[in-house]
């Protein structure tokens, strides 16, 4: 097995150019764990853990552009604002040694619909995009067209995960994850929702109960219908229990999920509609006291 270890970017790509099959490495936190059982032996491990770029972040007050090495101890610490979604799903991931060493670029490559960074990223809006680079350039590829497959991205064999780009939250946003026990649990399933209150529109993402990370997107725009219909937007009155208890049946038969060792696929429906109701309750919630605390 070939160990590169590039110092700079430009570096790191000329060596994915020339060995496509290596898989690069920052964290670790899943790679390791699958070398370690032989789940996967690769040709060549791509270390980037020198490519300093990669653990910097920049918010210029609509996007934050997030490294792809960004350690989700730091989401949690220094991003937390413009980003509560994605601080909420750090706050689930792993133990304090894994939040000290993952990151979100990890997550994506690895593509599991089990990954705790996917359902936030897709609840941020359709305006997420995952920066993806090679030598022959620079690409945006749009969130919801990244994942194409259980555990595959729409990367091509010679491009690295540069930067995730996600506008900065304008409406309150959780994340709910079910588990087999409270911490260092692969998710049995888990939802990211947030209100986008300057378009109007709402963001939902469903983790590991479908092939792949998804939307609810029926869900989102009857969501986004009554919130326009009612001039609840305007207003901030309570949504009654009609509305969150549609929510959360248009959430559930979203999925797609299956039997596993960690549960069933009807738990994980049921627990997706308590989610849903759960995260649109607390987001509305703090949106209305929003609006009267500004009346």
């Amino acid at each position: 097995m070939e160990f590169l270890r590039p110092a700079t970017w430009d570096e790191a790509l000329a060596a994915k150019a020339e060995y496509p099959t290596a898989l690069p490495i920052a964290g670790g936190t899943d790679v390791m764990v699958e070398l370690n059982f032989d789940v996967h032996r690769p040709s060549a491990i791509l270390d980037l853990n020198r490519v300093t770029e990669l653990t910097e972040w920049t918010n210029d007050g609509s996007v934050v552009r997030l490294g792809a090495s960004v350690p989700y101890a730091r989401i949690i610490s220094e991003l937390s604002g413009p980003l509560p979604g994605l601080a909420l799903a750090a706050h689930t991931v792993g133990s304090p040694q894994i939040r000290n060493r993952g990151g979100v670029g990890g997550n994506l490559g690895g593509a599991s619909p089990a990954g705790d960074a996917h359902p936030a990223l897709l609840a941020a809006g359709r305006d997420v995009f995952v920066e993806a680079a090679s030598v022959r350039g620079t690409r945006l590829i749009p969130i919801d067209e990244f994942y194409v497959g259980v555990k595959r991205n729409s990367l091509e064999a010679d491009e690295l995960i540069r930067a995730v780009h996600i506008p900065v939250a304008d409406g309150p946003q959780q994340f709910s994850k079910i588990g087999t026990r409270n911490a260092m649990v692969i998710a049995v399933c888990a939802f990211g929702f947030a209100l986008h209150p300057k378009n109007g529109t709402v963001g939902t993402g469903i983790g590991s109960a479908a092939p792949t990370p998804r939307r609810a997107v029926e869900a989102e725009e009857y969501l986004r219908g009554v919130l326009a219909e009612r001039g609840l937007w305007e207003s901030g009155e309570l949504l009654g229990t009609e509305v969150i208890q549609r929510f959360g049946e248009l959430v559930k038969a979203a999925a797609s999920p299956i039997d596993d060792v960690r549960g069933t696929a009807d738990y994980r429906r049921h627990a997706l509609a308590v989610m849903a109701r759960r995260t649109l309750t607390w987001c509305w919630n703090d949106y209305s006291k929003q609006i009267r605390s500004a009346a």
